[in-house]
């Protein structure tokens, strides 16, 4: 029989849903992801089985999606590999690209992990919390491990988004439950419908804020679920509630390290520092090389009275004698070094004064303002 009439036979016979599957079975695949002619790898369930694709590859594939193939034997082998090539080589050209990651099988699932893989993938489909859960059990157990070398190439070739979004579904979903965990029963319906009334909790670092924020939310739209917008106030609110006034933190004159400091400022954590200014809910303070506006958290209280008598002539006596000019490199090392010091030893304060004879600074008019 020629190929094109088997072709048309297959056409033309009727399939029926396979039932009770051995191993060896031809059978051919309908399903949207895994389609094409196969045979089947392993026993099969009354919900699925393994089935070795003309491909190659090895797919867990559910029973609604498996037919019975029209031919047998060898016959159905050759068919069976040529259509496949067939198909492989009509969308190629479309799917391949020098931007796409190649996919590799990297380490075959059992039958009961391609079942599992296959029941979560339709999960994500779902809502939200339900996506979420099943993308954090999918990463966990590393589902996607005999089809991708990734996760990241796993979510965006699976579902279309990259890792990110997908990170953001299960963090949600562990803010819900969270959530639920804690609201009281007769409240317990009231949950997040959407991820963009669970997205601004994200931004809060404990788990107490975020039950604190949703609650509010619910109180705000009186004790319906509230939408995003509702929800984002509330945690703007919860943030800014955490600013103190400066003048109920220190007065001017008082000793600090700093501490958290971010970006470019970074390299002044550790450093230490005199109050010079207070405003609203900020700090102005003096380091050894410059003035920083910093909030309350970035300051830590020295208490030693030994620091709060020597920091503030320390800073003073290397600001004047960096007044003076260009200094040599020795001393702008040295001057930078001691900046970091609350107090001087022996040696450190001979070396200073030392510069400061050399570069004739007033060292008695600079002692005589500790508070500067």
């Amino acid at each position: 029989m020629s190929r094109n009439n088997l072709r048309q036979k297959a056409l033309d016979t009727a399939t029926k849903i396979v039932a009770g599957l051995r191993v060896g079975d031809f059978v051919e695949s309908t399903h949207p992801y895994y389609g094409g002619a196969g045979m089947v790898y392993a026993s099969s369930s009354n919900d699925g089985a393994v089935v070795q694709l003309a491909s190659g590859e090895r797919q867990y594939i559910p029973m609604k999606y498996l037919r019975s193939s029209p031919a047998q034997g060898e016959n159905l082998c050759s068919f069976a590999m040529e259509s496949s090539v067939e198909r492989v080589g009509a969308i190629a050209p479309a799917a391949i690209s020098a931007d796409v990651t190649a996919v590799e099988s990297v380490e075959t699932l059992t039958p009961e992990e391609e079942r599992e893989r296959h029941r979560l993938e339709l999960r994500v489909e779902s809502a939200f919390f339900e996506a979420g859960k099943a993308l954090r059990e999918l990463r966990e157990r590393r589902l996607y491990r005999s089809t991708h070398k990734s996760w990241e190439a796993y979510c965006q070739e699976r579902f279309g988004f990259g890792r990110d979004s997908a990170d953001i579904k299960i963090s949600a979903s562990r803010v819900v439950e969270e959530i639920r965990e804690d609201l009281p029963t007769n409240r317990r319906q009231i949950l997040p419908t959407t991820l963009e009334q669970v997205r601004p909790l994200l931004k809060l670092k404990a788990s107490s804020e975020r039950i604190e924020a949703w609650r509010k939310a619910i109180d705000t739209n009186h004790g319906k679920i509230p939408n995003g917008r509702i929800v984002k106030g509330i945690v703007k609110q919860l943030k800014e509630k955490g600013l103190r006034y400066a003048t109920e933190f220190c007065s001017v004159g008082d000793v600090f390290v700093l501490t958290k400091l971010e970006d470019h400022e970074r390299k002044y954590n550790g450093c230490p520092c005199v109050a010079i200014e207070l405003r609203q809910f900020t700090i102005c303070v003096d380091v050894h090389d410059t003035n920083l506006t910093v909030k309350p958290e970035n300051l830590q209280k020295l208490d030693s009275p030994e620091a709060h008598r020597q920091l503030p002539q320390i800073l003073r006596r290397i600001q004047r004698l960096r007044q003076v000019g260009t200094l040599d490199r020795g001393a702008n090392h040295f001057l930078a070094g001691v900046g970091r010091q609350v107090y001087l030893t022996e040696v450190e304060e001979m070396l200073l004064s030392c510069l400061e004879a050399h570069y004739k600074v007033e060292v008695e008019d600079c002692r005589s303002h500790p508070n500067h």
